[in-house]
């Protein structure tokens, strides 16, 4: 294996979804200059989840017109469409038209659609095009799908978004003269050290680069697996892998029932049954829509009662969780059908505390106790960990059924965060059934 081919896909599943990472951790910087203010993440939620338009089309077309797309010159054109939307977002990102006799950020959200449409097609297009590789190498892709949710907070990290200053309401010009009588503090992000629109001219270039060199590059072309050839003999390696290692490779739902006796799919290579592909696609789709839109929805909920440096610090590491999970998965890729489901189980009870602890902002439990923000930074970093771990896996299990099935992958992968998207966009941003921690103030008795 490459060393070199191995960085090159990590940097092109880094460029499936910086974009829209960077632009969330952004959020801090753009409200208190965008009109919308802070429902200004509400619209964004809408706009990315009508970007699945392209995952659509892509599936679709896939389905009912095979051969018809070029994969590969999809890939150049929505990447180009995407360092394009990028880099004009960095100037117009601060420019309102009137709407309705109402002050909006066109160009931001007409950019945003175009940057989400690029990262959700994505999904159905880059998991595809790694089958062009040797299947090692999709573990490595997973790796910088989780570095796309790391990389932009690293860098906001250097830019110092989210820095909170707490200062007295009352608090007067002449800094000699202090208010006795007010203990009501007033949060205040202070200025980033480099601006906005520096960011996103940076976040404009990733992944360019590596879909070019991944293509075109010499040392890479070994690592292809286009020659027949290589096919049987990645094919005999894998079954003598599935004999050698059978508690790690066999698909276990009923552990009673003989192999040659379960009714097979017509899915893929037919290694599964139909339960099986089912069970399968719905883990897959649930956990996206925990991971991607459900929780993520309400991280602020449920970690900023605890204090501005829990928040930052369930946010950072759970972004770390994310390719450390596949990191793991490259060392210990066990399928087994009721691991899989296990960890679902136990990333689930964890989200369902998570959920709690937001629903009870801003008095959450523990929430004047320094264990409070330990405990939701670790539930945040297991939650992570442990889904992510399930997405890797259920990723290996579907490339080996080969390419309609990575295809299928991406498609359910959007339906999960779209399911996700229309199950919280209204409890939070219509009802209001979420309230926000004050990360000066807290008042609960």
């Amino acid at each position: 294996m490459s060393l070199l081919t191995h960085l090159l896909a990590c940097l092109f599943g880094m460029g499936s979804w910086v974009s829209i990472n960077g632009l969330w951790v952004e959020l801090p910087l753009l409200v208190p200059q965008v009109p919308e203010g802070w429902y200004l993440p509400s619209y964004l939620s809408v706009l990315i989840q009508m970007a699945n338009v392209g995952p659509l089309f892509v599936t679709l077309m896939h389905r009912f017109r095979p051969r018809v797309l070029n994969e590969t010159m999809v890939i150049y054109v929505i990447i180009c469409l995407g360092t394009v939307a990028s880099f004009l977002l960095g100037f117009f990102w601060k420019e309102t038209s009137t709407v309705a006799g109402t002050p909006h950020s066109v160009a931001l959200f007409i950019l945003t659609f175009f940057l989400a449409a690029v990262d959700c097609t994505s999904s159905v297009t880059f998991l595809p095009f790694m089958m062009h590789l040797k299947p090692q190498y999709l573990t490595t892709y997973f790796i910088g799908e989780g570095v796309s949710g790391l990389l932009p907070a690293v860098v906001a990290l250097f830019q110092g978004v989210g820095i909170v200053q707490c200062l007295n309401s009352s608090q007067p010009l002449n800094p000699n003269l202090t208010s006795s009588n007010s203990s009501d503090l007033q949060a205040e992000y202070q200025p980033a050290n480099f601006s906005v629109e520096v960011f996103f001219f940076f976040l404009s270039l990733v992944g360019l680069l590596a879909v070019l060199l991944l293509n075109y590059h010499p040392a890479v072309a070994k690592d292809y697996t286009n020659s027949q050839d290589s096919q049987d003999q990645n094919s005999a390696k894998e079954t003598y892998q599935k004999h050698k290692r059978w508690d790690e490779q066999k698909p276990m739902i009923d552990l009673n029932t003989p192999t040659n006796h379960k009714r097979r799919s017509s899915f893929g290579k037919g290694t599964y049954s139909w339960m099986q592909v089912l069970y399968i696609f719905g883990i897959l789709c649930w956990i996206n829509a925990l991971t991607n839109v459900v929780l993520p929805s309400v991280q602020s909920y449920s970690c900023m009662p605890y204090g501005n440096k829990a928040y930052h610090l369930s946010a950072t590491m759970a972004a770390v969780s994310n390719p450390l999970a596949c990191f793991i998965a490259m060392f210990l890729p066990v399928r087994s059908l009721l691991l899989m489901g296990g960890l679902t189980l136990f990333g689930s009870g964890i989200g369902a505390f998570i959920m709690g602890m937001a629903v009870l902002s801003p008095c959450p439990l523990l929430v004047n106790e320094t264990s409070g923000g330990v405990v939701i930074v670790f539930s945040w970093i297991f939650f992570i960990l442990s889904l992510s771990y399930v997405k890797v896996i259920i990723g290996l299990i579907l490339r080996d059924e080969g390419h309609s099935a990575l295809v299928w992958c991406g498609a359910v992968v959007q339906l999960g965060s779209l399911l996700g998207a229309v199950t919280m966009f209204p409890l939070v941003s219509v009802f209001g059934f979420f309230s926000s921690g004050d990360p000066c103030n807290t008042k609960c008795s």
